[in-house]
């Protein structure tokens, strides 16, 4: 090897330790596959209260209870996915030797949270106008965003993620009567086929 191939050989060496040092690579496909199934079991208890306790001649009635019992449903799920996240990507991060908290963490979070919190106090802000068909679009295409805009610092995968969000997000828009069922799609089925694929990939790392 001469000179030349031997600089370049370690300028590349450089640029890997450089962009592993920035990428959070430590997600768990375990994690994708759990946050799916509560998803599903969120959105099915919120069918039963939508359409089977609230049905549509007494729902106008009993809307704040309706939107009560859907908001706690909503953040149930929300804790329960934020704590197996975490739970199971520090576990990712000591299998794997990696620290749980570096600059490719930091990164990730900063980048996802910016897009979520918009999206999540402009959903609230019109939820609590009475546009409740904005809030399925809403949330996928928020969330979508925010995967896209996360995924330079993490696994290539968030990229495609997060645009199958916006454009699920899209359609709820377009057809808003069946918001429930795009979410349970989004939230629910795609993470778990992400998390199958997730899982595979570690399968195959670990075999390596």
């Amino acid at each position: 090897m001469n000179e030349s191939e031997k600089l370049l050989s370690e300028l590349k060496d450089i640029r890997n330790i450089m962009e592993r040092s920035s990428r959070f690579l430590s997600l768990s496909g375990l994690s994708g596959i759990l946050v799916g199934l509560y998803a599903l079991i969120g959105a099915f208890f919120a069918y039963r209260v939508v359409y089977i306790q609230f049905p549509s001649s007494v729902r106008q009635e009993y809307i704040n209870d309706t939107l009560t019992s859907v908001f706690i449903i909503g953040i149930t799920v929300l804790i329960l996915s934020l704590f197996t996240i975490y739970i199971l990507t520090v576990k990712q991060a000591k299998k794997e030797q990696k620290p749980i908290w570096g600059p490719g963490s930091k990164l990730l979070l900063i980048n996802l949270l910016i897009p979520l919190a918009t999206g999540g106090i402009l959903t609230t802000v019109l939820a609590l106008r009475g546009y409740y068909g904005v809030i399925s679009p809403c949330f996928l295409i928020f969330y979508g965003l925010a995967l896209v805009n996360a995924a330079k610092y993490t696994r290539p995968e968030i990229l495609s993620l997060g645009l199958v969000e916006i454009v699920l997000g899209l359609l709820a828009a377009i057809f808003p009567g069946y918001g429930l069922y795009f979410w349970a799609i989004g939230f629910g089925i795609v993470h778990i086929i992400y998390g199958l694929m997730f899982l595979n990939r570690e399968h195959k790392n670990s075999e390596a």
